[in-house]
């Protein structure tokens, strides 16, 4: 015979030559040498050393433990004191009854995508439940679509979601609602009178039908360049490049109406449009230099002519004006001459009297 002492918190299995004979609690026990013991600590899961179904077929054992089992479909989510410790997948597990922890389990079905399990928010976004929870977010500036197996099941406003990642597939398709800008950029275009033109434009546009946008058109926004870009040709194509240059202003509003109806069918709305560059063959721009000089140098002979007419007709004024008053004449005299002498700093003379009454002449006034 041999003692064994079984301390508190543990449990005894006794078994006879490898098969299992009874549970031991507490205390001190005598067993013959043909027996042995597993010790269990009663704080930890039970892992059985054989057979679960032999063990449970005794009634005490079976009453001192708690069997959790876990189908292929579900998820069991184990709380110790209300702390999440393990997430146990498709199998069967064991726990002890009258452990100092207390053991809390919550089943869920993953064979469908909601969650309507009583689930604490921390659990969420805990490591642990993290492999077996798909999760998104939506902006508030974003709306989108839920598609479960690949059938669409609603629309989903701003919030983060969550989903068992179980059997069937979900996806979640997002639209930034926001106002969007949309390049069109190195257009060729050839106008009426068949001139090449680079043109380079831009849109912005919002998403009014998110459903529309989605589920009814295959990638809207490549629709919605097309649509723009066909407009563009049209209206170019109908002008002559000197039309075009002086209906620019025009373009917006013409080219908006004409993507109204596609628009409508891809869930947008237009807010504007606009041309950014048009860019000339290399000839054509060589050309339309050349008649912008032309065209100033004409404005600049225009504006002389007319400059030297007013001089002209001032001139006139001016010796009509000096022809009727002597003196006016007299004045007119004196000012030239003190211009000629701002510019002298010396003056010889020579010469007899003759010199000197001429500049008395020109100084002193005759009465």
């Amino acid at each position: 015979m041999k003692r064994v002492k079984i301390e508190a918190l543990e449990v005894a299995l006794v078994f006879r030559n490898g098969v299992y004979q009874k549970m031991l609690t507490e205390g001190t026990y005598w067993i013959t040498w043909s027996q042995t013991i597993k010790m269990y600590d009663i704080t930890k899961p039970f892992y059985p050393s054989c057979e679960l179904n032999v063990l449970l077929q005794d009634n005490i054992l079976k009453e001192a433990l708690q069997v959790v089992e876990v189908k292929s479909t579900e998820l069991v989510l184990r709380y110790e004191n209300g702390l999440l410790k393990e997430v146990l997948t498709a199998g069967r597990y064991t726990y002890w009854k009258n452990s100092p922890i207390v053991y809390d389990f919550v089943k869920a079905d993953i064979s469908k995508p909601e969650i309507t399990e009583p689930i604490g928010e921390d659990a969420f976004t805990s490591a642990l439940l993290a492999p077996f929870i798909k999760n998104v977010l939506v902006e508030s500036y974003e709306k989108a679509l839920l598609f479960v197996n690949e059938q669409y099941i609603q629309q989903l406003a701003s919030g983060v979601y969550y989903w068992w990642k179980g059997f069937k597939p979900i996806q979640v398709k997002k639209v930034d609602t926001r106002q969007q800008q949309l390049e069109i950029n190195g257009q060729e275009i050839l106008t009426r009178d068949k001139a090449a033109l680079r043109v380079n434009a831009h849109a912005t546009y919002l998403v009014n039908n998110v459903e529309t946008a989605l589920l009814h058109n295959k990638d809207y926004e490549r629709q919605l360049y097309l649509a723009f870009q066909l407009a563009l040709r049209e209206y170019i194509g109908t002008l002559s490049l000197d039309e075009l240059l002086e209906r620019k202003d025009m373009m917006s509003a013409t080219v908006i109406k004409a993507v109204a109806a596609t628009t409508d069918t891809l869930g947008v709305t237009v807010t504007s449009f606009g041309m950014r560059d048009v860019i000339l063959p290399g000839d054509v721009r060589d050309i339309m230099n050349q008649v912008l000089v032309a065209e100033k140098k004409a404005q600049a002979n225009t504006i002389m002519r007319r400059e030297e007419t007013a001089s002209t007709r001032s001139l006139l004024n001016t010796a009509k004006l000096m022809e009727e008053n002597g003196m006016l004449f007299k004045l007119k005299e004196m000012e030239y001459v003190e211009k000629i002498a701002d510019k002298i700093n010396t003056i010889s003379l020579s010469g007899n009297g003759v010199l000197i009454d001429q500049l008395r002449q020109i100084f002193v006034t005759q009465k």
